[in-house]
């Protein structure tokens, strides 16, 4: 009962504070993208205290994360992995799906903000688009976050990663920071309860640019499931 109770508590105050959240986004972007990044960062920080107060949720990081340009690719367990790592990363250009980036007013803000838009489904062109983003993000001083798997799984799933990640290790040069991430076990996706406890993140040994595109997959495949069950 405790934790319907949480849920429920969770679900109306966070969404209701987001909803305030995007509504004043748009006024911030148009003072530009810095400020639009700082309000972006409240957000995920009102993320991170409905979390730990209404939830009974928190975060810990095991290893360090990087503070300048990197290609960060974490574990996609739930949506409280896109927000905190808000946080834990300085200032990153989130990669996104076209289809989230597509969202009428969230998905202009969002592209205001900063994020790489992939399309799987389109050709050269978008692909070409989606490294110039990248590229002007890295110019930037800003880090690379990217979900290799394109979406949320259920823990325990290890799919293989998707296209997009393989061309931006390849064109920007940058090394790979790979990020397990166990939120499933407590936020599981589409899921309405979320259970109290720990969620961790779990930073692997970096992964060097240059290597042959499977190597470096497969590397990141097994960095980013190190708190998932081995496969069988």
């Amino acid at each position: 009962m405790m934790v319907v109770l949480r849920s429920l508590v969770f679900t109306l105050v966070f969404y209701a504070g987001s909803a305030v959240a995007v509504l004043l986004a748009l006024p911030m972007a148009l003072a530009g993208q810095p400020v639009l990044i700082a309000h972006a960062r409240r957000w995920a920080l009102f993320h991170r205290w409905c979390a730990r107060a209404l939830l009974g949720i928190t975060t810990r990081v095991e290893g360090t994360l990087p503070t300048g340009p990197a290609l960060v690719a974490v574990k996609h367990e739930s949506m409280f992995e896109t927000l905190e790592m808000l946080l834990l990363l300085n200032q990153p250009a989130v990669v996104l799906k076209r289809e989230l980036a597509d969202i009428p007013f969230w998905g202009r803000v969002a592209r205001m903000h900063g994020v790489i838009v992939v399309d799987r489904a389109a050709g050269a062109t978008a692909m070409r688009q989606m490294l110039k983003a990248a590229k002007a993000a890295v110019a930037r001083g800003r880090p690379i976050l990217i979900f290799p798997e394109g979406t949320r799984v259920p823990h325990g799933d290890r799919p293989p990663l998707r296209a997009g990640f393989a061309g931006l290790y390849k064109t920007l040069g940058l090394p790979v920071v790979p990020v397990a991430c166990d939120s499933g076990l407590l936020c599981p996706r589409r899921r309405f309860l979320k259970r109290p406890g720990i969620i961790t993140f779990r930073v692997g040994e970096t992964i060097p640019p240059g290597l042959e595109r499977k190597q470096a997959e497969a590397m990141v495949h097994e960095a980013i499931n190190a708190l998932n069950p081995p496969a069988a």
